[in-house]
């Protein structure tokens, strides 16, 4: 058995037709005694809703695939070089390009007779920006073989051009001054109001320097730790959102199975009721032909008593 043809042929069915038809083939190669080939094929997993509608695209809109790979390449290189021009033109085209892609999904899913809901579009978006993100999630997207949606790109988008420069070494900080003790200056009792000593312009003009160097590193410390706060912060917003969206996406492969297990209940069921119908009937004829045979029978018994009564009257007559 080829199994690359059978996960080609098996990839493109709907979700709902791929666990029955690779039960069958690999049924027929176990029948085959290729156990190699069955072992294969039974370990090939059913897509996700999501995950199916996004490798439609990869399937059918070949150029258009072409194009989000290069787009992808080009993000995770220049997220790799911190190229900030890079950075604002692929991203740019990331967006853009995740939702068209995503709604384009949809509609392929729903011209293949899968219409997809709200909540499965969201999964698509994510599934795309998992192609753009991560190079081994995108090779199996190329080939129409992605079988779950991808976690969320948790810190994928949060380099920025401007983090980017922020990341790179400034060449022109000054270099932080010695600083001393600052204090209120004391007034000379010795000296007259209104005198100045012919040194304290200078003295004053350095004090007022270091405390200005202590100001600015003061208000740059604190917009680091903010700064850090806030990239501590996103990222556990990202977390929660990954959660959020592994936990809807369980949900709804939950809900999924669990509809397509109620139709198939349903299909036995309408069956059993037809087995029921059946039967009922075959018991009602059954009973006739029972009734019919008894009559039968004392007809028979009938004639069999009138048979013997006329013979043992006609022993009973002398020979002539």
């Amino acid at each position: 058995m080829d199994v690359e043809r059978v996960a080609e042929e098996l990839y493109g069915l709907k979700p709902a037709e791929f666990v029955p038809a690779r039960d069958r083939y690999v049924a027929e190669a176990r029948k085959a005694k290729d156990a190699a080939a069955a072992k294969a094929v039974a370990a090939l997993r059913r897509p996700a809703l999501a995950a199916w509608a996004a490798n439609l695209l990869a399937r059918q809109k070949h150029q258009e695939a072409a194009q989000f790979l290069a787009v992808g390449e080009t993000l995770r290189e220049a997220h790799r070089t911190l190229d900030g021009e890079q950075l604002r033109s692929a991203s740019r085209r990331r967006n853009q390009l995740v939702t068209a892609l995503a709604r384009t999904a949809a509609g392929l899913a729903k011209e293949a007779g899968q219409p997809v809901s709200d909540t499965v579009l969201h999964e698509i978006e994510q599934t795309l920006h998992g192609v753009l993100a991560d190079q081994d999630v995108a090779e199996d997207w190329s080939r129409g073989r992605l079988v779950k949606v991808p976690e969320a790109a948790v810190g994928f988008g949060a380099v920025t051009p401007e983090t980017a420069a922020l990341a790179r070494p400034s060449t022109a900080e000054p270099s932080p001054q010695g600083s001393r003790p600052e204090g209120k200056r004391k007034s000379d009792p010795g000296k007259k109001p209104g005198k100045k000593s012919a040194k304290e312009p200078g003295k004053s003009g350095v004090k007022s320097g270091r405390a200005e160097d202590a100001r600015r590193r003061r208000e740059l410390e604190r917009a680091r730790t903010t700064a850090r706060d806030a990239e501590a912060e996103a990222g556990r917003r990202e977390r929660e959102l990954a959660e959020a969206r592994d936990t809807r996406r369980a949900a709804a492969e939950k809900a999924e199975a669990t509809a397509e297990r109620v139709r198939g209940l349903e299909h036995e069921l309408r069956e059993a009721r037809q087995a029921t119908q059946e039967a009922g009937a075959a018991a009602t004829k059954a009973a006739k032909a029972v009734t019919a045979a008894e009559r039968a029978l004392r007809e028979a018994r009938r004639t069999a008593e009138q048979a013997v009564r006329a013979l043992r009257d006609m022993e009973r007559q002398p020979e002539p």
